[in-house]
């Protein structure tokens, strides 16, 4: 996965986001996301953010859908931010407005509009240092439950829940990797059956900045 947040200026920056999403042991496609958007800071410890997803996805695993299918999602962030001694925490709100190929069960006809939100409640807490930074090792923990509501949908108003733990190091002020797991719980459309996914992620983090430089006397 790549995630990175381009400053353009003290208050905008572009979100861009890329995650190439593999089963069985990286050998077939599971998914293919990428998001844009723009981000609007509001003060230090809230961030706001329009967006637009163009995800793929493939059959994979037990309950796996007839055909692969595409969705177009547009999608807003509210993240809300805190520290208290070394913990810090990040809220993030996330409406989403997807558009599903043939209800994202692989048919090719038509597309299908439903509505969810999001809430993720992530902690960092540095490890070698007392506060995040250059050349510090951290670890980083978060859980997101996924909740569908409106049109198109059935009974599984739980759509997700994901569990995440890792080990980060930050090599920069802008940039950081990560090794991690996730327990993906995925509820089924007649909201009886449902999987889980073990999922082995590695991420890299790294915020470019555009702001034009002006040359101090």
């Amino acid at each position: 996965m790549y995630f990175g947040n381009h400053q353009l200026t003290d208050k905008f920056s572009i979100h861009t986001e890329y995650q190439w999403r593999r089963a069985d042991w990286i050998t077939a496609w599971q998914q293919s996301l990428l998001r844009l958007g723009v981000d609007y800071r509001i003060s230090e410890a809230v961030m706001v953010t329009l967006g637009y997803g163009h995800i793929v996805t493939w059959p994979y695993g037990e309950q796996p859908v007839p055909e692969k299918f595409t969705e177009h999602r547009l999608w807003q962030n509210l993240i809300l931010t805190q520290r208290q001694g070394r913990f810090y925490f990040n809220h993030r709100f996330r409406p989403e407005q997807r558009w599903l190929q043939g209800n994202g069960v692989g048919e090719p006809d038509d597309y299908v509009y439903r509505n969810r939100i999001r809430y993720r409640f992530l902690i960092n807490y540095p490890l070698n240092k007392k506060e995040m930074g250059p050349e510090t090792w951290f670890v980083s923990v978060y859980d997101e439950v996924f909740i569908q509501f409106g049109p198109n949908f059935d009974r599984n108003y739980l759509d997700q829940n994901r569990l995440y733990g890792a080990f980060g190091y930050q090599f920069s002020p802008q940039g950081n990797v990560q090794l991690g797991y996730m327990q993906q719980f995925i509820v089924k459309a007649d909201a009886l059956k449902a999987e889980r996914n073990h999922t082995l992620q590695l991420a890299l983090t790294y915020h470019f900045d555009f702001r034009a430089k002006t040359n101090q006397p």
